[in-house]
């Protein structure tokens, strides 16, 4: 068996929804950590398959020593060479130390909902049907950092999706976001739906069911692309024994 998925959660009640999912069915499990509740991130990924890092409430330019340490941390699978994966807080986590820049729309737009996103030449090289709508949570964006490679563009936010050293991936968007996680954000963060440019809590819903599918779809095709690196024969993997801390027991909505 392939060593465990390293999860990142910020938050008491966050689940990683479509990843825990789109992992298990592959045959992975979860070493779900969340450094804001006490939890330590492990110093290398030896073993480890990889790790992603999901979103939360915090911003990424925080003085919050725990946001610090982890945009530091984010070093460890870019030296190691181990899959990354960076979603909405993660993907600006990601692009900080990398050493671009995360910033708020200039007319304090948000995304709050399904907005069009179009993929690059090169995202569509990595995958190749990509929706023209995804999920969306979020009120900063960030600037493409140096030797990244551009994924997808979107209209309020330009920089959607990129790749670092094609391993490290970022994402501003949630394709993690099942049904029950829109339900709870939408009443939990009922107030970000006021905010400008966001989408009212009806229309996450109707657009789910129009969008949702292809979503999941593509995402099902990353994923293979994402694991692709961290694939080796059993013989090379059998030392690798994670101990079994907080791992698959949680929820996967």
């Amino acid at each position: 068996m392939r060593p465990p998925v390293l999860i990142v959660l910020h938050g008491e009640l966050s689940t990683p929804g479509r990843v825990a999912i789109q992992l298990r069915n592959r045959g992975l499990s979860l070493d779900v950590r969340r450094p804001r509740f006490g939890d330590d991130l492990p110093e290398t990924l030896d073993k480890h398959s990889g790790a992603v890092i999901f979103g939360g409430p915090q911003s990424a330019n925080d003085e919050d020593e725990v946001v610090k340490r982890e945009i530091e941390w984010i070093g460890i699978p870019l030296k190691e060479k181990k899959p990354f994966l960076g979603i909405c807080l993660g993907a600006q986590m990601l692009a900080k130390h990398l050493g671009a820049r995360v910033y708020k729309h200039p007319d304090s737009h948000a995304e709050i909902g399904y907005y069009p996103i179009k993929p690059t030449a090169a995202g569509r090289e990595l995958c190749r049907d990509w929706p023209d709508h995804v999920y969306q949570w979020h009120r900063e964006g960030f600037d493409l950092p140096g030797k990244a490679v551009l994924l997808a563009e979107g209209d309020c936010f330009p920089n959607q999706a990129f790749s670092y050293d094609n391993l490290a991936y970022a994402m501003q968007f949630h394709m993690d976001v099942t049904h029950h996680t829109m339900c709870r954000w939408t009443t939990r963060g009922h107030e970000r739906m006021l905010l400008p440019n966001a989408k009212p809590r009806e229309a996450h819903f109707a657009d789910r069911l129009q969008h949702d599918p292809a979503c999941r779809a593509w995402f099902s095709e990353f994923i293979d692309h994402w694991l692709k690196p961290c694939e080796a024969p059993e013989a090379s993997i059998g030392s690798h024994k994670q101990p079994q801390r907080r791992v698959s027991k949680v929820s996967l909505l």
